[in-house]
Formats: structure tokens, sequence, C-alpha cells
């Protein structure tokens, strides 16, 4: 039996923290993600915004989980702050839950972060997702940074608007790969499902420990 901290046997829930710039997709991986896994695995999503809870209404109209499993955080600044410096609003949420919900499996953690800094406290996260999109600009894999660099996972977003804004979303490929040398990115557009297959194979192997078989190569 697994007993590492990630695993879901271990009473600590996994934590996987979601970061990107205002409107990457952050809010629409956490709707896809509980929508794979809500009915499987005891979990619960925690949003943060500075002076709203828009985030967590989202989910809530789009029945991601039930109201309960869903909390909003107002950060009153900054949300990467509450991410990445003064985690305790985060952490009490946590705790919430946590309590809430007894054997409570895995938690997500989305918050927003308007630079390439953003990433979060290791006492906070377990895991690391950062979302960008095509729309914000192709150079953005290229000017690098620690959330570019160093997450466990880099979801490149929308792929199907890049013919729109004039994205090179094959450059933005060499870029994300060099970058990131070997940790994992995916080309991706959520809303219309493209390599949303390839996105579970990776939470399944990477965050859930579950042994999966896949013929789409991540």
């Amino acid at each position: 039996m697994d007993s590492s901290p990630n695993s879901p046997t271990s009473r600590k829930a996994i934590r996987v923290g979601i970061g990107g710039p205002v409107g990457s997709g952050k809010s629409t991986l956490c709707l896809k993600l509980c929508e794979r896994y809500g009915t499987t695995r005891n979990m619960a999503v925690i949003t943060n915004d500075i002076y709203t809870q828009e985030d967590a209404k989202m989910l809530i109209r789009h029945s991601a989980l039930p109201e309960s499993r869903i909390l909003g955080v107002e950060t009153g600044g900054c949300p990467h702050t509450a991410i990445r410096d003064d985690i305790s609003m985060n952490l009490d949420a946590v705790e919430v839950m946590q309590s809430r919900f007894d054997g409570l499996e895995l938690i997500l953690i989305e918050s927003g972060g308007d630079n390439l800094t953003a990433v979060f406290s290791p006492e906070l996260a377990d895991v690391f997702i950062y979302v960008i999109d095509v729309t914000e600009g192709d150079d953005i894999p290229r000017k690098g940074g620690p959330a570019i660099a160093t997450s466990d996972l880099l979801i490149v977003n929308k792929v199907e608007l890049a013919q729109y804004v004039g994205a090179d979303v094959e450059q933005m490929k060499e870029d994300c790969r060099a970058k990131r040398g070997d940790r994992t990115f995916l080309m991706t557009d959520l809303k219309s499902g493209i390599a949303l297959e390839k996105l579970f194979a990776w939470f399944d192997r990477e965050v859930l420990f579950t042994d999966v078989e896949t013929t789409a190569p991540i």
C-alpha cells in the first residue's frame, strides 16, 4: 500500500494548486477535473479572488460539485500573495474542508496571479499546475519565470484561438521544451476538449497514483 504524502490512501488530502493569469482557463480546468473525478473521489475546491467569490459561484452554477464542497476565499489583495507568501487564509480553508468531509482525498486550490512568479508555497500545495493561453501572446513561454519553468504541469490553453490572434503554436511548443526540460506541458483547448484525455492520464498517474493505459502520448 502506498503511504507517500500524496497517496489517496494517506490521511492528508492531496492539494493541487492551480494558478495562472485571469482568463487563462483555471476555473474551466477545475470544472473539468470535478466532472471527471467528482463522482469517484472525495474531493473539494477552494477558489481565491480579491474581493469576490466569482470563481466559486461559477463552479456552483455549473454543479461542478455539491455547493458545500466549493469554498471561495476573498484575499483582499493580490491572490498570488495568499498562495505563496501569507498562505494562512488558504490553510484555514483547507482545514474547514477537511473537518467538513471525513476522509477527504483531493482538494483543488485555484488562484489568480498576474505574473510568472505566482507559484504555490510547498506548504500549501503538493502539486502545482500553471495555466496560460495563446491569446496572452505566444512569447509567454519564452519569457519563462518560476511558474513556467517549475510547475509540475504547464497547460497552454485555447489553442483553437491561435489562428485568430496570430499565435505560433509550434514556436510555443519549442519554447516550452526549452524552458521546462523534461517537465510535462500540454497544448489544450479545455472547452472544446482538445488534449483532455492527455490531461486526465497525467492527473491519474502523477496526482492520484493510478496506473492507466493511454494511446495518446503526453
